[in-house]
């Protein structure tokens, strides 16, 4: 184990945490678009020193993402690493990249179990810090899993078990998955709540204009969504609860923000349940905040699996009342009065049920209080910044320690 940190440290003639240099930090992704995970890290990038902690991101992709021209503007380098599912293409590569645009100190990993292969790779190419990031739970969708998938489940979470020397995760739902049962015992393992900037929700809209853009009428009643069209976000059970609701609120709208392989499914169904005139797709949006506190009136949210769920957090900024499946972590619950969790055993009909009795309860919580209970929360950004500066430093401790 030491050797390889002490030949990258005489190799690059700078001990890690040396205040004359910045941190230099790899982040691995699959992609900069407008996902959860890539706009965590953005919220992160905005805010974060950039002078003492220098960002850059490895995505598996040579797609330009929605993220990349801003991370570009704040000093990051996008760099693609191809071929994941051919291992010794995608390791020959992630060595030339660590070579070509290093040193790094730390290679801080997204891409949940392949983060075990990624660390592998970390550690004998001698990077001093390696950090696994779990933001999901997919345990419920991995039990049907066939004897290679388990295989490669199993052999993945032994290499992060070896060579991670740190982990993270957005909620203990995501720790279990990524880290074990007893990720508690092991002092490599924390939970780091994602942290946003607020601000955006402070502002005042003219609700009419926000609605007159997206076609929506001023007096709809508006369910809206955001999340990409993957199984994992559930739209086909969203659709059929928005359905449900049309039949007692005919002035009901469907608003879904996100993009994803299975938004023409999603389309189609809308036409086959006689919604489609009332379902709006507006795609990838950098305006989410604003839609939220202009357009909707509730926010529905049946996922079959979530690690946190970020825009729950957004949307109880928003202060509206939120509706998702009971398998969201509980770290989500921010604004109480907000929050409805219904199990996805439950029918279409309970579920629509349940998002008009919030349109008709008289809900005694402005949307300035709810953003105020999330500002107090740990998922204020500025928290979340130090909190993860402070990670890092204490990793750097440990390895000038050695």
């Amino acid at each position: 184990m030491l050797e390889p940190i002490n030949k990258y440290m005489k190799a690059n003639k700078a001990i890690p945490g040396n205040h004359n240099q910045p941190l230099r930090v790899l982040h691995v992704l699959g992609g900069m678009n407008r996902g959860g995970i890539e706009t965590w890290l953005m919220h992160i990038l905005r805010h974060i020193d950039r002078d003492r902690v220098k960002m850059d991101f490895i995505v598996g992709t040579t797609e330009p993402g929605s993220y990349d021209e801003e991370a570009r503007s704040l000093g990051c380098r996008i760099i693609p690493c191809l071929h994941p599912s051919k291992p010794l293409m995608y390791a020959a590569n992630f060595k030339r990249i660590l070579h070509e645009y290093g040193p790094y100190d730390i290679v801080h990993s997204h891409v949940h179990f392949f983060s075990g292969y990624v660390l592998r790779v970390a550690q004998r190419s001698g990077i001093p810090i390696r950090i696994a990031h779990s933001h999901n739970n997919t345990a419920a969708a991995e039990a049907g899993a066939g004897w290679s998938r388990r295989w490669y489940l199993n052999v993945t979470q032994s290499w992060i078990n070896k060579y991670a020397t740190a982990g993270l995760a957005c909620s203990s739902h995501a720790a279990v998955d990524l880290f074990g049962t007893n990720w508690n015992l092991d002092p490599r393992w924390r939970v780091l709540s994602y942290g946003i900037n607020l601000a955006p929700f402070e502002q005042q809209l003219d609700k009419l204009a926000v609605r007159a853009k997206l076609g929506i009428p001023e007096d709809a009643f508006v369910i809206g969504h955001v999340g990409r069209f993957v199984e994992q976000k559930n739209h086909k059970f969203l659709l059929e609860i928005a359905a449900e609701v049309a039949k007692k609120e005919p002035k009901m709208y469907l608003l879904l923000l996100g993009e994803g392989t299975l938004q023409p499914e999603v389309k189609q169904q809308a036409v086959q349940l006689g919604i489609a005139d009332r379902t709006i797709f507006t795609g990838s949006r950098p305006d989410v905040p604003n839609i939220m506190l202009g357009a909707m009136d509730a926010f529905l949210f049946p996922s079959h699996h979530e690690g946190l769920g970020l825009v729950l957090v957004e949307a109880q900024a928003a202060g509206l009342p939120c509706i998702f499946s009971d398998v969201v972590p509980p770290e989500a619950d921010v604004v109480k009065p907000l929050v409805n969790r219904l199990s996805l055993s439950q029918s279409a009909t309970d579920w629509a049920t349940q998002v008009l009795v919030n349109r008709d309860a008289a809900i005694k919580l402005s949307q300035a209080s709810a953003l105020k209970l999330t500002q107090t929360s740990q998922f204020n950004i500025a928290t979340s910044v130090q909190e993860l500066e402070n990670f890092y430093q204490s990793q750097l401790a440990k390895v000038a320690a050695v």
